[in-house]
Protein backbone atom coordinates (compact mmCIF):
# COMPACT_ATOMS: atom_id res chain seq x y z
CA UNK A 1 0.00 0.00 0.00
CA UNK A 2 1.00 3.13 -0.80
CA UNK A 3 1.58 5.63 2.53
CA UNK A 4 -0.94 8.20 2.00
CA UNK A 5 2.36 11.42 2.19
CA UNK A 6 4.19 9.51 -0.68
CA UNK A 7 4.79 11.43 -3.70
CA UNK A 8 6.38 10.62 -7.10
CA UNK A 9 8.41 13.56 -7.64
CA UNK A 10 9.76 13.75 -3.92
CA UNK A 11 13.19 16.47 -4.07
CA UNK A 12 15.43 13.80 -3.81
CA UNK A 13 17.13 14.89 -7.41
CA UNK A 14 17.40 18.53 -6.08
CA UNK A 15 20.24 20.32 -4.54
CA UNK A 16 21.15 23.50 -2.73
CA UNK A 17 23.20 26.09 -4.23
CA UNK A 18 24.85 29.50 -3.57
CA UNK A 19 24.25 31.27 -6.95
CA UNK A 20 25.51 34.24 -8.63
CA UNK A 21 23.21 36.53 -10.77
CA UNK A 22 25.07 36.87 -14.01
CA UNK A 23 23.00 39.36 -15.68
CA UNK A 24 19.39 41.10 -15.46
CA UNK A 25 17.02 42.49 -18.38
CA UNK A 26 13.97 44.11 -18.47
CA UNK A 27 11.66 42.20 -20.98
CA UNK A 28 8.49 43.75 -20.74
CA UNK A 29 6.46 46.20 -18.00
CA UNK A 30 7.21 44.81 -14.57
CA UNK A 31 8.94 42.16 -16.43
CA UNK A 32 12.51 40.30 -15.87
CA UNK A 33 14.71 37.88 -17.01
CA UNK A 34 17.36 36.84 -14.72
CA UNK A 35 20.29 35.05 -15.57
CA UNK A 36 22.47 33.08 -12.83
CA UNK A 37 25.34 30.61 -12.81
CA UNK A 38 23.91 27.09 -11.28
CA UNK A 39 25.16 24.29 -12.99
CA UNK A 40 24.12 21.52 -10.49
CA UNK A 41 20.83 22.42 -11.39
CA UNK A 42 20.71 23.54 -14.92
CA UNK A 43 21.92 19.70 -15.74
CA UNK A 44 19.07 18.22 -14.21
CA UNK A 45 16.31 20.07 -14.66
CA UNK A 46 13.29 19.62 -17.23
CA UNK A 47 11.51 21.88 -18.74
CA UNK A 48 7.82 22.38 -16.49
CA UNK A 49 10.05 22.38 -13.44
CA UNK A 50 10.69 25.11 -10.91
CA UNK A 51 13.28 26.20 -8.42
CA UNK A 52 12.80 27.84 -4.80
CA UNK A 53 14.72 31.38 -5.43
CA UNK A 54 15.37 33.35 -1.44
CA UNK A 55 17.30 36.64 -0.76
CA UNK A 56 20.51 36.18 0.76
CA UNK A 57 21.65 38.23 4.22
CA UNK A 58 17.99 38.73 4.17
CA UNK A 59 15.24 37.79 6.60
CA UNK A 60 12.18 39.92 5.00
CA UNK A 61 10.82 38.51 3.13
CA UNK A 62 12.19 35.23 5.32
CA UNK A 63 11.38 32.22 2.58
CA UNK A 64 11.66 31.58 -1.01
CA UNK A 65 9.48 32.07 -3.78
CA UNK A 66 8.70 29.15 -6.93
CA UNK A 67 10.10 30.38 -10.04
CA UNK A 68 9.67 28.44 -12.60
CA UNK A 69 12.54 27.42 -15.48
CA UNK A 70 12.46 29.74 -18.85
CA UNK A 71 15.57 27.82 -19.87
CA UNK A 72 18.83 26.61 -19.34
CA UNK A 73 21.81 28.35 -20.20
CA UNK A 74 25.18 26.50 -21.66
CA UNK A 75 28.69 27.04 -22.48
CA UNK A 76 31.06 27.21 -24.81
CA UNK A 77 30.94 23.45 -25.00
CA UNK A 78 27.25 22.79 -24.96
CA UNK A 79 26.59 22.27 -21.35
CA UNK A 80 24.52 23.55 -19.07
CA UNK A 81 25.85 25.98 -16.52
CA UNK A 82 22.82 28.18 -15.79
CA UNK A 83 19.30 29.59 -15.54
CA UNK A 84 17.15 31.87 -17.10
CA UNK A 85 14.38 32.35 -15.42
CA UNK A 86 11.51 35.27 -16.34
CA UNK A 87 8.98 36.98 -13.41
CA UNK A 88 6.95 39.67 -13.02
CA UNK A 89 7.42 42.32 -9.79
CA UNK A 90 4.22 41.57 -7.38
CA UNK A 91 5.53 41.92 -4.07
CA UNK A 92 8.44 42.81 -1.91
CA UNK A 93 10.82 39.90 -2.75
CA UNK A 94 10.62 40.43 -6.76
CA UNK A 95 11.17 44.10 -5.96
CA UNK A 96 14.40 43.23 -4.25
CA UNK A 97 14.93 40.59 -6.89
CA UNK A 98 14.83 42.86 -9.78
CA UNK A 99 17.08 45.58 -8.11
CA UNK A 100 19.70 43.05 -7.87
CA UNK A 101 23.14 43.52 -10.64
CA UNK A 102 25.66 41.23 -11.58
CA UNK A 103 27.57 39.25 -8.96
CA UNK A 104 24.82 39.69 -6.16
CA UNK A 105 24.16 36.33 -4.41
CA UNK A 106 20.71 34.35 -4.19
CA UNK A 107 20.11 30.60 -2.61
CA UNK A 108 18.48 27.83 -4.69
CA UNK A 109 17.37 24.92 -4.30
CA UNK A 110 15.99 22.66 -7.09
CA UNK A 111 15.10 20.85 -9.63
CA UNK A 112 11.49 20.54 -8.36
CA UNK A 113 8.05 19.31 -9.34
CA UNK A 114 7.15 16.91 -12.34
CA UNK A 115 7.89 19.20 -15.17
CA UNK A 116 5.87 18.38 -18.42
CA UNK A 117 6.03 14.45 -19.03
CA UNK A 118 6.37 13.66 -22.78
CA UNK A 119 3.25 13.38 -25.24
CA UNK A 120 3.17 12.10 -28.54
CA UNK A 121 0.51 14.57 -30.24
CA UNK A 122 0.18 16.17 -34.22
CA UNK A 123 -0.38 19.62 -32.67
CA UNK A 124 1.04 20.97 -28.91
CA UNK A 125 -1.38 23.71 -28.20
CA UNK A 126 0.23 26.47 -25.25
CA UNK A 127 -2.14 28.07 -23.54
CA UNK A 128 -0.76 31.09 -21.42
CA UNK A 129 -2.57 33.89 -19.42
CA UNK A 130 -0.23 36.27 -17.49
CA UNK A 131 3.13 35.40 -17.13
CA UNK A 132 1.83 31.93 -17.80
CA UNK A 133 3.99 31.68 -20.50
CA UNK A 134 7.27 30.90 -18.91
CA UNK A 135 7.62 27.54 -18.76
CA UNK A 136 7.11 26.92 -22.37
CA UNK A 137 10.30 28.13 -23.94
CA UNK A 138 12.30 25.50 -22.62
CA UNK A 139 9.23 23.02 -23.64
CA UNK A 140 9.63 24.31 -27.61
CA UNK A 141 12.94 23.76 -27.49
CA UNK A 142 12.83 20.54 -26.93
CA UNK A 143 9.83 19.29 -28.67
CA UNK A 144 11.57 20.76 -31.69
CA UNK A 145 14.55 18.91 -31.21
CA UNK A 146 16.74 22.02 -30.68
CA UNK A 147 17.63 21.05 -27.21
CA UNK A 148 17.76 18.22 -24.46
CA UNK A 149 16.98 18.47 -20.80
CA UNK A 150 17.70 16.23 -17.88
CA UNK A 151 20.70 14.20 -16.76
CA UNK A 152 20.79 12.09 -18.37
CA UNK A 153 19.25 13.90 -21.38
CA UNK A 154 16.33 12.65 -22.16
CA UNK A 155 14.66 12.35 -25.49
CA UNK A 156 11.29 13.27 -26.91
CA UNK A 157 9.65 12.64 -30.17
CA UNK A 158 9.83 15.52 -31.98
CA UNK A 159 5.90 17.33 -32.31
CA UNK A 160 5.48 18.90 -35.82
CA UNK A 161 2.96 22.22 -34.84
CA UNK A 162 3.42 24.41 -31.35
CA UNK A 163 0.94 27.30 -31.18
CA UNK A 164 1.52 29.31 -27.96
CA UNK A 165 -1.99 31.26 -27.39
CA UNK A 166 -0.63 34.35 -24.86
CA UNK A 167 -3.18 36.13 -23.04
CA UNK A 168 -2.12 39.58 -21.14
CA UNK A 169 -3.70 42.96 -19.70
CA UNK A 170 -1.96 45.26 -22.19
CA UNK A 171 0.66 45.24 -24.81
CA UNK A 172 3.08 46.69 -22.44
CA UNK A 173 2.92 43.14 -20.59
CA UNK A 174 3.88 40.83 -23.51
CA UNK A 175 7.37 39.00 -22.59
CA UNK A 176 9.32 36.53 -24.92
CA UNK A 177 7.09 36.57 -27.74
CA UNK A 178 10.09 37.01 -30.09
CA UNK A 179 12.01 33.61 -28.58
CA UNK A 180 8.86 31.76 -28.70
CA UNK A 181 8.83 33.24 -32.76
CA UNK A 182 12.60 32.70 -33.52
CA UNK A 183 12.22 29.07 -32.43
CA UNK A 184 8.99 28.60 -34.87
CA UNK A 185 6.33 28.53 -32.85
CA UNK A 186 3.45 30.39 -34.16
CA UNK A 187 1.96 32.97 -31.44
CA UNK A 188 -1.87 34.51 -31.43
CA UNK A 189 -1.98 37.48 -28.97
CA UNK A 190 -4.97 38.22 -26.97
CA UNK A 191 -5.27 41.74 -24.63
CA UNK A 192 -8.21 42.76 -22.40
CA UNK A 193 -7.47 46.24 -23.53
CA UNK A 194 -7.48 45.34 -27.09
CA UNK A 195 -3.82 46.94 -27.38
CA UNK A 196 -2.34 43.48 -28.97
CA UNK A 197 -3.73 41.05 -30.81
CA UNK A 198 -7.26 39.88 -30.72
CA UNK A 199 -9.84 42.36 -28.49
CA UNK A 200 -10.69 39.76 -25.56
CA UNK A 201 -9.82 36.54 -23.39
CA UNK A 202 -7.36 33.96 -24.85
CA UNK A 203 -9.47 31.73 -24.22
CA UNK A 204 -11.65 32.93 -27.58
CA UNK A 205 -7.91 31.87 -29.52
CA UNK A 206 -7.88 28.89 -27.29
CA UNK A 207 -11.18 27.76 -28.74
CA UNK A 208 -10.16 28.71 -32.56
CA UNK A 209 -7.44 26.38 -32.46
CA UNK A 210 -9.42 23.85 -30.88
CA UNK A 211 -11.77 23.99 -33.74
CA UNK A 212 -9.18 23.91 -36.07
CA UNK A 213 -6.99 21.31 -35.03
CA UNK A 214 -7.60 17.55 -34.21
CA UNK A 215 -4.78 15.30 -32.17
CA UNK A 216 -3.95 18.33 -30.45
CA UNK A 217 -2.54 18.30 -26.86
CA UNK A 218 -2.79 21.23 -24.99
CA UNK A 219 -0.61 22.54 -21.51
CA UNK A 220 -2.06 25.50 -19.33
CA UNK A 221 -0.74 28.07 -17.42
CA UNK A 222 -1.70 31.05 -15.91
CA UNK A 223 -4.71 32.30 -13.38
CA UNK A 224 -7.03 29.56 -12.41
CA UNK A 225 -10.60 30.73 -13.86
CA UNK A 226 -8.51 30.82 -17.73
CA UNK A 227 -6.60 27.09 -16.65
CA UNK A 228 -10.51 25.89 -15.89
CA UNK A 229 -12.17 27.37 -18.75
CA UNK A 230 -9.33 25.81 -20.64
CA UNK A 231 -10.18 22.33 -19.52
CA UNK A 232 -13.45 22.50 -20.00
CA UNK A 233 -13.06 23.88 -23.73
CA UNK A 234 -10.41 21.01 -24.22
CA UNK A 235 -13.03 18.57 -22.87
CA UNK A 236 -15.42 19.52 -25.39
CA UNK A 237 -13.10 19.15 -28.00
CA UNK A 238 -12.59 15.48 -26.78
CA UNK A 239 -8.51 16.59 -26.34
CA UNK A 240 -6.28 15.87 -23.56
CA UNK A 241 -5.32 18.83 -21.62
CA UNK A 242 -2.13 19.50 -18.97
CA UNK A 243 -2.27 22.43 -16.05
CA UNK A 244 0.53 23.92 -14.35
CA UNK A 245 -0.88 25.69 -11.53
CA UNK A 246 0.80 28.70 -9.72
CA UNK A 247 -0.33 27.79 -6.28
CA UNK A 248 1.96 29.61 -3.74
CA UNK A 249 4.35 27.43 -2.44
CA UNK A 250 6.56 27.99 1.00
CA UNK A 251 9.07 25.29 1.21
CA UNK A 252 8.17 23.59 -2.41
CA UNK A 253 9.65 20.43 -0.93
CA UNK A 254 6.57 18.80 0.28
CA UNK A 255 6.83 20.07 4.00
CA UNK A 256 4.24 22.63 4.77
CA UNK A 257 1.28 21.43 2.82
CA UNK A 258 0.80 25.00 1.95
CA UNK A 259 0.39 24.55 -2.12
CA UNK A 260 -2.16 21.64 -1.19
CA UNK A 261 -5.00 21.67 -4.79
CA UNK A 262 -8.28 19.29 -4.76
CA UNK A 263 -7.23 16.06 -6.83
CA UNK A 264 -10.13 13.53 -8.07
CA UNK A 265 -8.86 10.26 -7.38
CA UNK A 266 -9.31 6.94 -9.20
CA UNK A 267 -12.11 5.82 -6.98
CA UNK A 268 -13.51 9.11 -7.67
CA UNK A 269 -13.38 10.97 -4.56
CA UNK A 270 -10.70 13.94 -4.18
CA UNK A 271 -8.04 14.47 -1.70
CA UNK A 272 -5.52 16.82 -1.35
CA UNK A 273 -2.20 16.92 -3.22
CA UNK A 274 0.87 19.23 -2.89
CA UNK A 275 1.59 21.15 -5.96
CA UNK A 276 5.14 21.01 -4.90
CA UNK A 277 5.43 17.36 -5.26
CA UNK A 278 2.86 15.82 -6.66
CA UNK A 279 2.41 19.07 -9.36
CA UNK A 280 2.66 21.17 -10.55
CA UNK A 281 1.58 19.69 -13.87
CA UNK A 282 -1.92 18.04 -13.79
CA UNK A 283 -4.20 15.73 -15.97
CA UNK A 284 -6.79 18.81 -16.10
CA UNK A 285 -9.36 16.42 -15.30
CA UNK A 286 -8.21 15.59 -12.00
CA UNK A 287 -8.84 19.00 -10.37
CA UNK A 288 -11.59 20.02 -8.66
CA UNK A 289 -11.33 23.87 -9.77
Amino acid sequence: MTPPLSAKYYADSACYEHVRVVDQVRIARDTYRVRVHAPRIARRIVPGQFVMLRLTDCNDPLLGRPLALYDTVLDEHGEPVGLDIVYIVLGKMTSRLAALAAGAPLEMWGPLGNGFEPRECAHLLLAAGGIGQTPFLALAQEVFGKRRYGDPPRHRKRIPRVTLCYGVRTAELLAGVADFEALGVEVRISSDDGTAGHHGLVTDLIGDVLRESTGCHTICCGPEPMMAATAALCREAGESCDVSLETPMACGVGICFSCVAKIRQEDGHWDYKRTCVDGPVFDAESILW
